[in-house]
């Protein structure tokens, strides 16, 4: 629980502002007032600060706000220096040659969604424009259903709790219980799939990454196309792929 006596309320509603932009690729002023919940005026002033900043630019024809360059800069030092990745890097790169398949790192936020943080993509194809930072939900990825896998009982069923109480279709033709029986075969094989979950024609499978302590941090995926793979054809030839991959990074 926050600490009133230390939360900056004006810095709070600065980053909640560039937050808004993350599914929006231009706002308004009002726009920005009801994605960030805050007032007309508030938004004003936040908007013309970061402005001022750098971190938006204004059109000036429709005075309508969008994120600048410079905004790429507050995610470098994490993709940088981060330990994760540079041990993920060389295993991914092996992983693709191995497949010759896209491959993906996502970590979990803490919305229930996956967030892409390093893809390799192999030279014969022309893979879907999926760039750094890209947010997809956990229950609708293998990648989530990886993460979700290693999660004790308690914690999945308050994920699937949560999930049912806002009525998000899984996907289509699929219930919250039948998603509870994919996480747990995915704790059984050590890997999870999806198939055509988010994206149509896509099929992926996804191995949880885990930490020091056991717990999962991040997930490795390889996604092919249902032109060229069958569903089981990917379970048994990329399954066994990306649980050793995400053993090797997780030593």
């Amino acid at each position: 629980m926050a600490n009133p006596a230390l939360l900056i309320q004006s810095l709070e509603k600065g980053l909640s502002v560039l937050e808004c932009f993350r599914d929006y690729e231009t706002l308004g002023l009002q726009e920005i007032a009801n994605v960030a919940g805050i007032t007309l005026g508030s938004a004003q002033r936040v908007a013309y600060t970061l402005e001022h900043a750098g971190y938006l630019t204004k059109d000036p024809q429709t005075k309508r706000y969008r994120v600048s360059v410079k905004a790429v800069g507050l995610g470098y030092s994490y993709l940088r220096s981060g330990a994760l990745l540079q041990q993920a890097h060389s295993v991914m790169h092996q992983l693709n040659q191995a497949c010759g398949e896209v491959v993906n790192l996502s970590v979990p936020d803490n919305c229930n969604h996956m967030v892409f943080v390093m893809r390799v993509a192999p030279a014969k194809t022309i893979p879907l424009y999926m760039p750094v930072g890209t947010r997809l939900p956990c229950h609708a990825t293998a990648s989530g259903r990886a993460i979700w896998s290693a999660l004790p009982g308690a914690a999945l069923e308050e994920k699937l709790a949560a999930l049912a109480a806002t009525h998000t279709e899984v996907q289509p033709g699929m219930s919250v219980d039948d998603l509870r029986g994919l996480i747990q075969q995915a704790r059984a094989d050590l890997y999870a799939y999806a198939d055509e979950a988010f994206y149509v024609g896509d099929i992926n499978v996804a191995a949880a990454i885990k930490g020091q302590d056991g717990e999962p941090i991040a997930s490795i995926n390889i996604s092919v196309p249902k032109l060229r793979w069958t569903l089981e054809r990917a379970r048994a030839e990329l399954g066994p792929l990306v649980v050793e991959a995400a053993r090797a990074i997780s030593r």
